[in-house]
């Protein structure tokens, strides 16, 4: 039921217009609760309330991470993470370390309504160089907002995710470079951005490009607030489903782990071939991404895990299998010389692998780029497939299987990183187990594994894109091709 129109109104995405109002009710201060705007915006407000955004000065692993950087660095990593995950706090001078989080007001924790739409210049690429004007009037993405006694409101093409300069304002935050120590040059930790500019969506969306809010905020049309006399725009979700989702009592979790389920499912394409000589078999897997508008995985890869588990079956006996790992066993210890992993591969000053980022001086990538073109012609389209061979080397399957199936798991924090935390006291037990495993599973609800083949499933490519194993085609089964929001 919508209300009268009272002197708090109206969208911060649909207020106002380039003046503002002469009396305003609602103070900066006020204005900087994401609860001020669950008055006006409840549906905005709930979907954020489950978001990473809202989420991201309260989870635990970060909390660790944080806390467990600032003693190896003797405080000299400050506020490199809490400016990303605590912004106001940051800016308004709150903490400098992110480790009073528990004593400062909610209205500072999480990147907030306010930071967000008060934001008027991206200055930079990464690590957050964002300038908020941190008046009483917030930006939106709606070029003629309604005008309202709460706040002034200004169209902005930053906010509007049907202009190519909204891109900025998302990568600015979901770009990470290391300040240099201990490598000897800044390390591009996370480079969400960088990937998506070399994409063939960095174009104007009325070109066929897609920004950030293109995939991450779905479009429906609705009011974009809870008062009467507002009309009926198009209105954006405020959920940013990715790959991460809160691992303790937090709103919205069932709805948010739909959100991530649905965005993970359509991402890759997948073709499982078999190779049959008399006797032996090996088997071929080519993951594509069709719908990512970055790397897979992308963000925080060098925490990622993604990998291919695979088995073959004559009858009831399993011929072959790799990539089974138990969930309370890192995927990284699996002794597999064909285990097919995802991520980037942090590397420490000494030569070894770094599980925290203040420890990385180099990073080997082992990620599926996003798609150049859509033409198969396109000399860099087949960028985006990646394949594997198993088993591994020369070595043959003995049999001839007559069942194969294929699963992808990601783990939005790879298993050895947690226990790594957990040893250090840092992280509790139960909240690393709290970190669930999650499948790709294009045909979900129909299907238990991401692809099957069975000879009476499988076809032979075309020719042209037939491939043989001494002279003997292989006979491939493919799921169906997922498509970009």
């Amino acid at each position: 039921m919508k209300r009268a129109l009272p002197l708090l109104a109206l969208s911060v995405a649909a207020c106002g217009d380039d003046a503002e109002v002469a009396q305003k009710t609602l103070s900066r201060a006020e204005l900087m609760s994401p609860e001020t705007c669950k008055g006006c915006h409840s549906r905005h407000y709930q979907e954020w309330s489950g978001s990473m955004h809202a989420y991201a000065a309260e989870d635990p692993v970060f909390r660790a991470m944080n806390r467990r950087g600032q003693e190896e660095t003797q405080g000299a990593l400050g506020t490199f993470c809490v400016n990303c995950h605590a912004p106001m706090a940051v800016r308004e001078g709150a903490t400098a370390d992110g480790l009073n989080l528990d004593e400062l007001d909610a209205s500072l924790k999480g990147v907030t309504c306010y930071f967000c739409h008060n934001v008027v210049e991206v200055q930079g690429s990464h690590n957050a160089p964002l300038r908020l004007a941190n008046d009483t009037t917030l930006r939106g993405g709606i070029a003629n907002p309604t005008r309202n006694s709460a706040h002034g409101s200004k169209y902005s093409k930053l906010h509007d995710r049907e202009a190519l300069e909204s891109a900025s304002l998302c990568g600015a935050c979901h770009d990470i470079v290391l300040p240099s120590p201990p490598a000897p040059a800044p390390v591009h930790l996370e480079r969400t951005f960088a990937e998506w500019q070399g994409t063939v969506f960095n174009r104007p969306p009325s070109q066929g490009g897609l920004t950030c809010g293109g995939c991450h905020m779905t479009g429906r049309d609705d009011v974009a607030a809870d008062v009467d006399g507002v009309p009926l725009r198009r209105v954006h979700a405020h959920t940013w489903p990715g790959v991460d989702r809160a691992i303790t009592d937090f709103p919205e979790r069932a709805a948010q782990q739909a959100l991530i389920e649905h965005e993970l499912d359509q991402t890759l394409r997948f073709e499982l071939c078999v190779r049959q000589l008399p006797g032996v078999a090996s088997l071929h897997v080519t993951l594509e991404n069709v719908a990512a508008g970055h790397h897979f995985p992308s963000g925080a890869a060098q925490d990622r895990r993604v990998w291919v588990e695979i088995g073959a079956w004559s009858g009831s006996s399993l011929l072959y299998e790799s990539g089974d790992v138990p969930v309370t066993e890192a995927v990284t210890s699996d002794p597999d010389p064909a285990l097919w992993l995802l991520r980037d591969r942090a590397i420490g000053a000494d030569g070894k692998h770094a599980h925290m980022f203040w420890q990385v001086a180099e990073l080997e990538p082992s990620t599926i780029p996003g798609p150049v073109s859509f033409d198969p012609k396109h000399p860099d389209y087949f960028i985006t497939h990646l394949s594997h061979r198993y088993p591994a080397g020369s070595e043959l399957i003995a049999g001839a299987p007559d069942r194969v199936s294929l699963r992808v798991h990601i783990e939005p924090i790879g298993r050895d990183v947690l226990d790594d935390l957990v040893q250090s006291g840092h992280l509790g037990a139960a909240e690393r187990d709290a970190v669930e495993r999650l499948e790709l599973l294009p045909n979900r609800g129909k299907a238990s594994v991401a692809l099957e083949w069975t000879p009476s499933a499988a076809a032979t490519p075309p020719l042209g894109f037939q491939k043989t194993i001494d002279a003997v085609p292989a006979a491939c089964v493919t799921s169906s091709v997922a498509k970009a929001n």
